[in-house]
């Protein structure tokens, strides 16, 4: 996982979800993505896990908007976003389990 967009801050309203108190993993899928439904089961057993941590998942068909002003060009696509909604890393591909807890580190 490389790091942040330097310092942009993403809320609940442009994500349609309540972030998580310590971090978010946001996590930008595809309808007929194989890999973004393995990244789900991964970032949902992480966020599980960790207290204070939320896994949102979005559509990027249908939040193009979003996907451009953030640079997203592939799915699966993952954010790391600490508790005031910064983003701290992101990664493209299906990310390992021990990857994403080594990134939440930077956000909790």
């Amino acid at each position: 996982m490389r790091h942040g967009d330097g310092g942009r801050r993403l809320g609940a309203a442009e994500l349609g979800a309540d972030l998580g108190e310590r971090a978010t993993l946001l996590q930008f899928s595809s309808a007929f993505c194989q890999p973004c439904r393995a990244t789900r089961r991964t970032l949902s057993e992480v966020a599980a896990m960790v207290d204070g941590v939320a896994h949102v998942e979005i559509d990027a068909e249908s939040r193009l908007e979003l996907v451009r002003a953030l640079g997203i060009v592939r799915t699966p696509t993952v954010l790391v976003l600490d508790g005031a909604g910064r983003i701290v890393r992101r990664a493209s591909g299906q990310p390992r389990r021990a990857d994403v807890i080594a990134a939440l580190g930077d956000a909790v």
